[in-house]
């Protein structure tokens, strides 16, 4: 499974583990580009034999992916409708369709994985992030928003719903440490040890069988409550129902004046902005 992607370096090994390095600059937004490549991606590993676990990270230190970008909500809908077809047009889906693949999924956090970079993240069937310079944040509410990939979804399945409405109403940062406390991800350690931490447990768990490894995904997927497709459906329609009103234009408007979606101080400490916004 060769491909050639404009925003992902995509890296086979012979033991079955595929190394996927997000690198869309300058930051990483979720943008037409980056979602056309991941349909792409999910589609050939769908279909794959090869793999059997996808290593997901990103070549900027600084951001996970931080958000989407919101200049280009209609483009990146349109395409993230090509994995399933109008009717299952949002990023909801198109995570929902990455924790269904057929493949163990790992994220591997340094830097900045908020709103719909940290619903990519919790897609995934693992994390693990740098204790250092991990932050995690679902902040949506913050710029007058909801969650609308599947975080509320994750999250409370996950945190609980006292921890969830925290992270969820606010729309904070969380630091590895208290994510990893709170069941947001697996397991923090110290950046020095985060690649060789997951190199050893993905070649472990690609060295197994994959009928078995794909079964037993389905079962967990199954017994673990994963969100159906109906619920993440109905939660991305309430989402562009409220970025579409007026108070949301003028939360976004807002943010990009102060500095949105450029790489900087202002991106970088984004939570303590909100209330400003």
């Amino acid at each position: 499974m060769i491909q050639v992607y404009r925003t992902l370096r995509v890296a086979p090994s012979d033991e079955g583990v595929l190394g996927v390095v997000i690198d869309a600059p300058p930051m990483n937004l979720i943008g037409p580009e980056l979602v056309r490549d991941l349909v792409g991606l999910f589609d050939a590993l769908e279909s794959g034999q090869e793999t059997r676990v996808v290593v997901l990270e990103s070549a900027d230190p600084d951001y996970f992916v931080p958000h989407v970008d919101l200049t280009k909500v209609a483009e990146y809908t349109a395409e993230a409708a090509k994995a399933g077809g109008p009717d299952d047009a949002s990023l909801g889906m198109l995570w929902h369709k990455l924790s269904e693949l057929p493949v163990v999924t790992i994220a591997k956090i340094r830097g900045r994985a908020r709103e719909a970079g940290s619903e990519l993240a919790l897609a995934c069937d693992m994390r693990f992030a740098a204790r250092e310079n991990a932050i995690l944040g679902q902040i949506e509410v913050g710029v007058g928003t909801t969650p609308g990939a599947g975080g509320v979804q994750h999250l409370a399945r996950l945190l609980g719903r006292g921890r969830a409405m925290e992270a969820i109403l606010g729309a904070d940062d969380f630091d590895a440490e208290v994510a990893e406390r709170y069941g947001w991800i697996n397991r923090a350690v110290p950046d020095a040890d985060l690649d060789a931490l997951t190199e050893r447990f993905a070649s472990r768990v690609a060295s197994f069988d994959r009928q078995a490894l794909t079964a037993a995904k389905q079962i967990l997927n199954q017994r673990g409550h994963l969100a159906s497709g109906a619920d993440l459906e109905s939660t991305a329609a309430r989402f562009y129902q409220v970025v579409a009103g007026p108070q949301a234009a003028a939360h976004i408007k807002t943010f990009m004046q102060k500095g949105g979606q450029q790489k900087g101080k202002f991106e970088l400490t984004l939570a303590e902005h909100h209330p400003q916004l």
